[in-house]
C-alpha cells in the first residue's frame, strides 16, 4: 500500500491528492481478502461520499477483477422524516440497478425493524412512554437490531465481515474521542475492531474529512449510481447545519435526534429543527405541518410541568410498583392516552394525504401490520376487551378498518364494558380487574389444560387491588418495612395476606 496518506483537510494536500490515493487505499484493502464488505448507507453526505468512493474503486478495477460482495445496508425506522426516506429509497434502487448494469458486487438492502420493536407497536401498542435521554428505548429497537442482525449474518455465512463507515472525528468532540480511542486496537493503519460486534472490523475512509472536504468531493464528483448530490446539498440546505443520522451499530453513536436527519417522532431532542426549518423555506413542504404538530403533542416537555407523569399508569408495565424518593414510578400510557394518540396518528395520515402533493397521497405513517399487532397487544395482553381499535381507524379516517373483521359472536365486547363499567361505578381499577378477569376466564375456556388459571387470577387481582394511587403508595411504603402506619384500617388485614403471597409480577 502507499506510504504517502494525506488524512488532514482538501486545504492541506487538496482534493486532486486526497482522492486519488484514498481510492488507491480502498482498492488494496478491498483485493487484500475475501472478507466481504457491509457499507453503512443513511442517504447523507457522510455515507453519499463514502460509498461514492468505494464505488468509484470498484468500478475502476472493473468486473473482472471486483467479484467480493459489498452490501450497502439503510436502516428505514419506519419513522424517519418522509422526504428523507423517499430520498434513501430512491437511492438504493438505482444502486441496485447501476450496480448490476455494470456488473459490480454492489447490492443495497433496506433493513426495517422487527414488528414487535417498531415504533408505534411500543408507543401506542405497549404504551411505552415517548423516548427521552433516561429511558431511551428506541434507539436499539429501530435502528441497531436491524443493523447488527444483518452485520451478524454476514459474519455467520463468512466468518467475519468489515463494515465500512462515513464516520468522522470532525462530527463532534464525542465522535472524535471514541474513534481515537479505538485507534489504540487497530489491527492495521485504518481498520479498527468492532467492540459491539465480534468478527466484524470497522474502516472509517474519511474520518479525517472536514465538513467542507465532503461537500466538495460531492459536488465536483459525479455520483455514479445516477442520483443527483446538488439536490442533495439542498436537501441539506433546506433544513438545518448539522451532520447527517449515521448508521447505529451502539448506544455510543449520537442519536439520530441529535442530527441532521432523523425520526419525525423523535422526542429526544427539545425540537425538531430539521423538520421546522424545511417548512420554513419551502412552500412546497407545508403538508408536513400536521406531522411537526403530532410530534410536539408526543413530546413530554409540552404536556405538563410534571411531563406525561398524568397520563401514566401508576403501575409498572408488569403490574407491580416501583417506589423512588416516596413516589411511585409510572410507567406506560394509560388507554385514554393510547387510544387518542393512534386517533390523532390516523387523523394526521388521513389529513397529510389530502393536503399533500402527489408523491404523499399514499403515505403510511402507521402500517396495517402495525395496527394489527397494537390491536392484539390491547385485546389480548391488557385485556381491552371493548376492542376500539378498528372503530377508532374508521373514525379518524372514514373508511372501513381493513384488518380482519371483529367477532360479532365474541361473549364480552364494547356494549358489555359499558355495562360493566356503569356497574363498576367510579372505581376505575375495579372495572379493570373485573374485565382482566373476565379475559382470563375467556381465554382459558377452550383450554385443554387450565394449569395455569390460578396464577393469572391471582396476578390479575393482585395488579388491580388498590383504591387509587394513593393507596398503592401506602401498600408499596408497606413492602418496604416504610410507613405502615398509613395503610387505611378497614383494608390492612386482606391487604397485608395479599402482599404476604409469592408475587409473580416481581
Amino acid at each position: 500500500m502507499s506510504q504517502t496518506k494525506p488524512r488532514s483537510s482538501f486545504d492541506e494536500y487538496g482534493m486532486e491528492n486526497v482522492v486519488p490515493q484514498l481510492i488507491e487505499e480502498i482498492t488494496e484493502l478491498y483485493l487484500a481478502d475475501s472478507i466481504p464488505w457491509v457499507i453503512g448507507y443513511s442517504g447523507g453526505k457522510d455515507s453519499s461520499a463514502t460509498l461514492q468512493l468505494v464505488w468509484t474503486a470498484l468500478e475502476k478495477l472493473g468486473s473482472a477483477r471486483a467479484k467480493k460482495p459489498v452490501h450497502v445496508i439503510s436502516t428505514d425506522t419506519l419513522v424517519e422524516n418522509p422526504v428523507v426516506a423517499a430520498w434513501v429509497a430512491s437511492s438504493l434502487d438505482k444502486i441496485n440497478v447501476k450496480g448490476k448494469a455494470l456488473g459490480l458486487p454492489i447490492t443495497a438492502h433496506r433493513l426495517t425493524p422487527e414488528l414487535s420493536d417498531s415504533f408505534w407497536v411500543n408507543l401506542i401498542g405497549k404504551g411505552y412512554p415517548a423516548p427521552r435521554q433516561k429511558f431511551r428505548w428506541c434507539t436499539e429497537r429501530l435502528k441497531i437490531k436491524p443493523a447488527n442482525k444483518y452485520i451478524a449474518s454476514m459474519v455467520d455465512q463468512h466468518g467475519e465481515t468489515i463494515l465500512v463507515l462515513g464516520i468522522r472525528k470532525t462530527e463532534s468532540t464525542a465522535r472524535a474521542r471514541s474513534m481515537e480511542k479505538h485507534e489504540a486496537y487497530r489491527i492495521s493503519d485504518r481498520i479498527s475492531p468492532n467492540a459491539g460486534l465480534p468478527n466484524s472490523l470497522i474502516y472509517s475512509p474519511i474520518e479525517d474529512w472536514s465538513n467542507d472536504d465532503v461537500w466538495m468531493f460531492l459536488l465536483e464528483t459525479q455520483n455514479p449510481w445516477g442520483h443527483d448530490n446538488t439536490d442533495l446539498f439542498e436537501l441539506y440546505r433546506g433544513a438545518t447545519s448539522d451532520g447527517e443520522c449515521p448508521l447505529v451499530v451502539s448506544t455510543n453513536t449520537p442519536s439520530c435526534g441529535d442530527s441532521r436527519f432523523g425520526c419525525w417522532v423523535c422526542t429526544l431532542v427539545e425540537k425538531d429543527k430539521s423538520m421546522q426549518a424545511m417548512i420554513r423555506n419551502s412552500e412546497d413542504k407545508q403538508w408536513m405541518n400536521p406531522l411537526l404538530q403530532i410530534r410536539n403533542e408526543i413530546d413530554f416537555r409540552n404536556m405538563s410541568e410534571d411531563g406525561d407523569r398524568h397520563l401514566r399508569d401508576f403501575r409498572r408495565m408488569r403490574g407491580n410498583t416501583q417506589l423512588f424518593h416516596g413516589r411511585l414510578v409510572h410507567g406506560p400510557y394509560k388507554q385514554e392516552m393510547r387510544e387518542n394518540l393512534l386517533f390523532k396518528l390516523l387523523s394526521t395520515q388521513s389529513l397529510v394525504r389530502k393536503i399533500g402533493p402527489n408523491h404523499v397521497r399514499n403515505l403510511e405513517l402507521i402500517r396495517l401490520n402495525e395496527l394489527e399487532e397494537i390491536r392484539r397487544i390491547w385485546v389480548v395482553e391488557k385485556h381491552e376487551l371493548e376492542d376500539n381499535l378498528p372503530k377508532l381507524y374508521e373514525k379518524a379516517t372514514g373508511m372501513t378498518y381493513p384488518g380482519r373483521k371483529l367477532n360479532d359472536s365474541a361473549p364480552f365486547g364494547a356494549k358489555e364494558m359499558v355495562v360493566l363499567k356503569k356497574a363498576c361505578g367510579k372505581n376505575h381499577l375495579h372495572f379493570e380487574m373485573m374485565r382482566e378477569l373476565l379475559s382470563i376466564g375467556k381465554k382459558q375456556k377452550n383450554a385443554l389444560r387450565r394449569t395455569k388459571i390460578y396464577s393469572s387470577l391471582e396476578n390479575a387481582i393482585r395488579r388491580n387491588y388498590y383504591d387509587d394511587e394513593k393507596d398503592a403508595v401506602a401498600f408499596a411504603k408497606m413492602k418496604k418495612g416504610e410507613g405502615g402506619d398509613e395503610i387505611p384500617p378497614s383494608a390492612s388485614v386482606s391487604k397485608k395476606t395479599l402482599w404476604l403471597q409469592p408475587d409473580d409480577n416481581k
